[in-house]
């Protein structure tokens, strides 16, 4: 397949998949109820959640090499432009999510999934259009060490030794001085500035993914490398982590391998599935996700004010759903689960509407 020539579709179909996921773990029918997996870890360790926001990332690495692959050699500065206007409308929006519905800048987060999401298109997209694949290979390597030696060799000023617990470590500390505004967790915050770096970390492995991609390669070894890369990079990240923590809230070197390693090994699956052999049954759903995805993303946060934040009675209408199906026998967990994945149905509504009608929201 000439990636000239056709979409990727199982790049568009994983973009949009991650996108609902992020929806559906979110917004749970109820907060104290929610099956493990689908919780963030609390501090060191590994569920489905926590693979969420690295795979997105991932993605849009994927996606800068395929959108700009063509227009790198040519006059940059106009592209320039756009990139850094791009990325502070995705920060805004951001803020405007962080803001609602108070809008209170006094208690502002100035951090958060969509920031990091700007920061990390910033850097790629910067980096991919003034270096090649071994450069950014090395840019990877070295923010991987250089954020491991920093973490594990420095020791939390006012405490005298080296520390990775919640809100006692270099990162925490280093956002107390630094990082405006509250945090999400008091005194620290998943979102540091420091482990900003690692995420871009994440999204330059989805670059070095895409540059396999529009290779003259034939699909059966893009697929073996991909696969391979994802092995390789799953089972580093797992034995680095005996000794540096898989740990999403720090963003350790551990966690972007483990992580880039699943990503890489689902696109290699999704791509010799849907490209390679064409069984593109199923992907529809993604596609029509992926199509507005973080416009998608941002609606979820609006349409929650409704179906998480407005009482009809004494409750919302996601404790109403959840008691309903806790009092038919339905298990709490369960329950839970079942109204986020209505939420990311009642999301898929406007996502649909918007594709049918060809409209494609580019912040």
């Amino acid at each position: 397949m000439s990636l000239s020539s056709s979409r990727l579709i199982s790049l568009d179909a994983l973009r949009g998949f991650t996108v609902a996921a992020m929806i559906m773990v979110n917004f749970p029918g109820s907060s104290d109820h929610v099956f493990f997996t689908l919780r963030h870890t609390v501090w060191n360790g590994l569920s489905f959640t926590d693979l969420v926001a690295p795979i997105f990332l991932y993605v849009i690495g994927v996606s800068i090499v395929l959108a700009y692959s063509k227009k790198k050699d040519g006059d940059k500065k106009e592209l320039y432009k756009k990139i850094v206007i791009r990325s502070l409308k995705i920060y805004a929006v951001g803020m405007f999510l962080n803001l609602m519905p108070d809008f209170n800048l006094a208690e502002a987060r100035w951090t958060g999934t969509l920031h990091r999401i700007a920061f990390v298109f910033l850097g790629c997209a910067m980096l991919f259009l003034n270096t090649n694949w071994r450069q950014q290979a090395w840019i990877t390597a070295s923010i991987l060490v250089g954020y491991w030696l920093a973490l594990t060799l420095i020791p939390t000023p006012g405490v005298g030794k080296v520390m990775l617990e919640p809100g006692v470590n270099i990162v925490a500390w280093f956002d107390s001085k630094f990082l405006p505004g509250k945090m999400w967790q008091g005194t620290w915050d998943p979102e540091s500035i420091l482990s900003t770096l690692p995420s871009i970390a994440s999204g330059i492995t989805g670059m070095l993914a895409g540059r396999l991609l529009i290779t003259d390669l034939s699909p059966n070894l893009k697929v073996n490398y991909l696969m391979t890369a994802g092995v390789i990079s799953s089972l580093l990240g797992y034995f680095w982590g005996l000794g540096f923590p898989v740990n999403e809230n720090l963003w350790t070197s551990s966690f972007v391998l483990v992580t880039s390693g699943f990503a890489s090994l689902l696109l290699g699956a999704l791509y010799f599935a849907v490209d390679f052999l064409g069984k593109t049954k199923g992907t529809q759903v993604g596609i029509i996700f992926g199509a507005n995805a973080i416009s998608v993303y941002v609606l979820g946060d609006i349409l929650a004010l409704f179906f998480y934040g407005t009482k009809l009675g004494e409750k919302t209408p996601n404790e109403h759903a959840v008691d309903t199906l806790v009092g038919m026998g339905m298990s709490p967990n369960l329950a839970s689960w079942l109204y986020a994945l209505f939420f990311v149905a009642i999301n898929f509504i406007p996502a649909y509407w918007l594709y049918r009608k060809k409209i494609f929201i580019k912040l």
